[in-house]
């Protein structure tokens, strides 16, 4: 399934050209209205198909899509915002977890939401990570971004720059990096991941006179997952820890916070690499770009994330069953 995101971004310009694209058999969930709207906008020839849980899953056909309605509460229009659609937005999700959670569906796809007109709305909401491992009842989650070649996960997500030392812990951090390990493993086909851990100060703290949480907090759990055979090594300094000599020796680096690891992601793969959630019961990836306002109804938004986002989601499918069995 693909949510469409935002209305008034580049959700539903980016699931129109799913249309004409060689996909796994997918359902939309959004505003069938809203997506004819913006087709005509767009000048983009468009079939669309309504579809309820009880129908049989769709085929997929050129210049068709099929759409699970979740209907807005005011039409939407592209680059203007609308708190009163942001309760809709979160419904498509709640739906999707739904469905998934039923079986019906084989894993969630989604297209960027905007937080701001979210909490504008007066909805507490931090981000898809977040939200949707409230609504799955996952303790602790996971973001992992992959393109090019390169993984990176994070310990701490959209938190403040000022609160992430304080964020960190032993507890926390020790289970960031065995979802990160089992998703390795049973996602990406990893027998024995190899993982580079960041520090999270400069110079990894400089022996303590920089920051002492490499030593009280990142090398005791180091330590112990060594202990078991893993092959996980660190804290490394992050101004040296992307380097090739590094980095071609790694399968995965866990990152302290958002913005220490996703600059260097996005510098390599922007526009086609995937965010994907590991530590949920499903199986979720979305694109790693936001809702771009200014370009939604433009025919200027490129669809290459998307395209990795559901290519990278039906892998994990069939490599879970391969896990599994």
């Amino acid at each position: 399934m693909v949510s469409v995101g935002e209305p008034a971004g580049i959700g539903p310009d980016l699931c129109l050209g799913l249309a004409y694209h060689a996909l796994p058999p997918l359902v939309l969930i959004g505003d069938p209205e809203c997506l004819r709207r913006r087709s005509l906008e767009l000048g983009i020839a468009i079939h669309l198909n309504l579809w309820q849980p009880e129908d049989p899953w769709p085929a997929s056909r050129s210049g068709e899509l099929t759409v699970f309605p979740v209907p807005l509460a005011r039409p939407c229009r592209p680059g203007k915002l609308e708190t009163d659609n942001a309760r809709a937005v979160l419904a498509g999700l709640d739906r999707a977890v739904a469905l998934l959670q039923a079986g019906l569906a084989d894993a969630l796809v989604t297209a960027p939401v905007h937080k701001g007109i979210i909490n504008d709305a007066g909805i507490a909401f931090r981000g898809h990570t977040e939200y949707l491992a409230e609504r799955c009842g996952s303790d602790q989650v996971l973001m992992l971004l992959a393109g090019r070649g390169l993984r990176v996960a994070l310990a701490t997500t959209h938190l403040p720059l000022r609160d992430v030392a304080n964020a960190l812990t032993q507890k926390g951090l020790e289970q960031s990096l065995r979802i990160l390990h089992q998703g390795l493993r049973q996602d990406f086909g990893i027998d024995e991941p190899r993982i580079l851990v960041a520090g999270l100060n400069p110079h990894a703290g400089e022996g303590g006179h920089l920051g002492r949480e490499e030593i009280e907090i990142i090398q005791p759990v180091l330590e112990t997952l060594q202990r078991e055979d893993w092959r996980v090594t660190g804290p490394w300094p992050a101004d040296t820890l992307f380097t090739p000599e590094l980095l071609e020796d790694a399968d995965a680096v866990l990152a302290m916070y958002h913005d220490q690891g996703l600059p260097v992601l996005k510098y390599h793969a922007f526009g086609e690499a995937a965010n994907i959630t590991l530590g949920l019961p499903i199986i979720r990836t979305s694109v790693d770009h936001g809702t771009a306002l200014h370009l939604a109804g433009s025919g200027r938004a490129k669809i290459h994330s998307l395209l990795h986002a559901i290519q990278v989601a039906a892998n994990m499918v069939r490599q879970r069953r391969i896990f599994v069995a």
